[in-house]
């Protein structure tokens, strides 16, 4: 699939959206230096990112007496983008009187990153929203009906992060006798790859495992809009006081409740980042040999096909076919696949 080419109308549209962030970033570099040369500011420290409200975030102290508080502050200039779970280098205000918007302290440095999972905005550019994650924890629900192409695309964009993924099916308690055998199914397929699969119920309070899986440790939920994200963390952590939407009767399609990434700690250790809902996740920011990297099960195949240029569909000597028939990998995994292959940017002359 070509780019598509952009309408007169649509590249102004781009072009004047580039300029009101390039004017909102001048205008908060303008807010931070001001606060930088006013002395009303402490001396630098390490924080974290535990919020982001668009052109200031919330920073949590991790020293000193104000070891635990939060702060709203704006942006240094020339600060790349900053997301929920990054380290930083801040200054607090000196004087504050509890509320967060009271006053403002200013983020300086960008601490390196162990990782960080970006998805794809509507323009193709990579957005970033999370940082420094030991685990995603990738949700699903009997409602709205998982789609195993919607969960490979989630696996795979979790892949090239470097972090394997747990799947998690949340709400068990809904699952009706007609439903199970085709969830069993999709859990039993992914479980069979080496993939962790649990299952829990908010609702129920049934989330001994989900509290194993984020003890002392940085999770982040992924998942369609609606599968219990909030929930979950309702449960785990009541004073986080998420909002939660009911599924829609009519469409079944979760409704979006979380609008800003937020970081909530766990009493018994470990930390929680939500993230605003997407119901797609696209890979139009992956090329071939990435989303094939993304299949963990096609790695012992790979270089064994008959012919070098393979596309693994009706081509003789295909390895990947062959296993697939041999039900060594899962011939619907296989399928998803090339359909996802069908959907990357069309490749240039040259690339393999």
């Amino acid at each position: 699939m070509s780019k598509r080419k952009l309408s007169r109308q649509q590249a102004h549209r781009v072009q004047r959206i580039q300029e009101e962030r390039i004017a909102r970033a001048q205008k908060r570099g303008s807010a931070a230096a001001e606060l930088l040369e006013s002395g009303e500011l402490g001396p630098e420290e390490e924080g974290l990112v535990v919020a982001h409200f668009g052109t200031q975030i919330e920073v949590e102290a991790l020293e000193g007496e104000r070891r635990g508080e939060v702060s709203r502050c704006h942006l240094r200039a020339n600060l790349e983008a900053l997301v929920t779970g990054d380290r930083v280098v801040w200054q607090a205000p000196l004087a504050s009187d509890g509320d967060a918007g009271a006053a403002l302290g200013v983020v300086t440095a960008l601490l390196p990153r162990q990782s960080l999972l970006v998805r794809p905005d509507a323009y193709g550019k990579l957005k970033p929203v999370a940082a420094n994650i030991d685990r995603i924890v990738l949700v699903i629900a009997p409602f709205p009906e998982p789609s195993a192409l919607l969960v490979d695309r989630y696996l795979v964009a979790c892949e090239l992060t470097g972090i394997r993924p747990v799947i998690l099916l949340n709400k068990a308690d809904l699952v009706t006798p007609e439903l199970a055998p085709p969830l069993e199914a999709l859990l039993g397929e992914y479980a069979a790859i080496g993939y962790e699969v649990r299952q829990v119920s908010a609702s129920t309070g049934q989330l001994h495992d989900l509290a194993e899986l984020v003890d002392n440790r940085t999770v982040v939920f992924v998942g369609q809009s609606g599968v219990g994200k909030s929930s979950l963390i309702n449960v785990l952590l009541p004073g986080a006081a998420q909002r939660v939407s009911e599924i829609s009767g009519a469409s079944k399609l979760g409704q979006h409740t979380t609008t800003t990434a937020r970081l909530f700690h766990l009493p018994g250790g470990g930390t929680l980042i939500d993230s605003p809902g997407i119901r797609e996740f696209g890979l139009w920011h992956v090329d071939e040999a990435q989303l094939l990297a993304g299949y963990v099960e096609f790695q012992p195949f790979l270089g064994s096909c008959r012919f070098r240029n393979c596309a693994h569909r009706a081509e003789p000597g295909c390895a990947l076919r062959a296993a697939a028939a041999e039900g060594r990998i899962g011939a619907g995994r296989l399928e998803r696949f090339n359909r996802l292959r069908s959907e990357l940017p069309e490749r240039r002359p040259g690339q393999g």
